[in-house]
């Protein structure tokens, strides 16, 4: 569901210690995106703190359409954080825990700026109401930003350096992504947002307002049975490369192993994609990650 709580990003509030930066985007994730919290357990112990960081702030991203009343404000946060990156804006960085975290984090494992300010930009489509045009721009949504989030986290892990696996990053981060999605359906259509490609919905005989209204009956059904399946093609690509992907990137990886019980839930009899809540009890989620962890 969307967060409302908000970060102090004045620029006259006290600086932040790093110590307390890395434990506030720490308490972040493990609130707000759990799955990643338990697979961050994973990695070396010197690196979840930078995990931690580079999560917290795909999460600061993530919420600006709950911080905001209409697009222009959110456009204002997202080009701070844009400044800050570029090196326009660390004057007021200190007093932000999540930034002087993320920045700290760039700098240690010299981590490329371009996928960051990717993965602003592409939230941008968030903060309107447009429909998602077509399948190929949700896949490049999901790849600027989830693809990208997994990539930066097997550069952590393998201590600033390129340890390959770019392709697997990909259609991991695709599979997470459409699976989330998916799964934030009702909270979606409730606030006007349509995240389904208008290619598949036009083809099943939806259109945007259907969603939007609650309805749209058996072709949203439809729609999100096609999705499904093409999650599960960008897992059976992944599965594909495995090989690619060296052992020390395994924990990016690990919260994948969601998707397909994620998926199944959403096949159970009397799903509805208006108010089903697709979860996971919490021991099945740290009992997924630990066995995907082993292999």
């Amino acid at each position: 569901m969307p967060d409302t709580t908000q970060t102090d990003h004045r620029p006259d509030a006290a600086p932040t210690a790093l110590p307390e930066a890395y434990a506030h985007c720490a308490a972040l994730v493990r609130e707000h995106d759990h799955d990643r919290y338990i697979a961050t357990l994973y990695a070396p112990e010197s690196q979840r703190p930078s995990l931690f960081a580079l999560y917290a702030f795909s999460h600061e991203i993530a919420r600006v359409r709950a911080l905001v009343s209409e697009p222009l404000p959110g456009e204002v946060r997202m080009q701070w954080w844009r400044d800050l990156l570029e090196g326009q804006a660390r004057g007021d960085a200190q007093s932000h825990p999540v930034a002087a975290a993320l920045l700290d984090t760039v700098a240690r494992y010299r981590l490329p700026i371009a996928p960051l300010t990717g993965l602003i930009e592409a939230r941008i489509f968030d903060l309107y109401d447009d429909p998602m045009p077509s399948l190929r721009d949700l896949e490049g949504y999901a790849g600027e930003t989830s693809s990208a989030l997994i990539r930066l986290a097997t550069l952590i892990l393998a201590n600033g350096g390129d340890s390959g696996g770019a392709a697997a990053c990909g259609h991991a981060g695709v599979a997470y992504a459409l699976c989330g999605l998916m799964r934030a359906f009702p909270w979606h259509a409730a606030a006007g947002q349509v995240y389904l490609p208008g290619d598949l919905l036009g083809r099943n005989g939806v259109i945007r307002d259907d969603i939007v209204r609650g309805r749209g009956g058996p072709g949203v059904l439809y729609t999100l049975k096609e999705l499904r399946e093409i999650a599960r093609d960008h897992l059976r690509r992944l599965r594909e490369l495995r090989d690619s992907v060296p052992s020390s990137a395994a924990p990016a990886f690990l919260p994948v192993a969601l998707v397909e019980p994620y998926l199944r839930r959403m096949e159970r009899p009397g799903y509805d994609p208006y108010r089903t809540i697709i979860t996971l009890p919490s021991w099945q989620r740290q009992w997924t990650i630990w066995r995907a962890a082993r292999r």
